[in-house]
């Protein structure tokens, strides 16, 4: 059978873009994950820092051939970690069973707002 995923995804340009001008747009980062197999997912997502230590324990479960949108400029766990504007990162995403992962950014610095994905390494 082939294998649809993988079990550990690793973004390493996390920058959650300060918010702009205009209140109507939200700048945010935002992980997808989208689950193709039968059985639900058991997500933790753990947060890599440059100058602190890294922040783990949290869980998002994810039933089979289901997708979510975890957007990480909201309080994420049941601490309410908050990433705060402009902190650089790497988010690390480590799933019990395969699953597709990918990673976006909307900044809205400028008139000319840009949505963009962040490349991620998976293995």
């Amino acid at each position: 059978m082939m294998e649809k995923g993988k079990k550990n995804w690793v973004f390493c340009d996390g920058y959650l873009p300060p918010h702009g001008d205009d209140p109507n747009f939200d700048g945010h980062e935002a992980l997808m994950v989208t689950n193709l197999n039968a059985e639900k997912a058991t997500i933790e997502l753990v947060f890599v820092f440059e100058d602190k230590e890294p922040e783990d324990g949290i869980f998002v479960e994810l039933d089979g051939m289901r997708m979510t949108c975890v957007r990480l400029d909201k309080p994420l766990g049941p601490k309410g970690l908050m990433l705060g504007e402009a902190v650089q990162y790497t988010l690390w995403v480590k799933s019990d069973i395969p699953v597709c992962a990918c990673f976006g950014r909307l900044d809205v610095r400028q008139a000319n707002m840009s949505y963009y994905s962040v490349d991620g390494y998976s293995f």
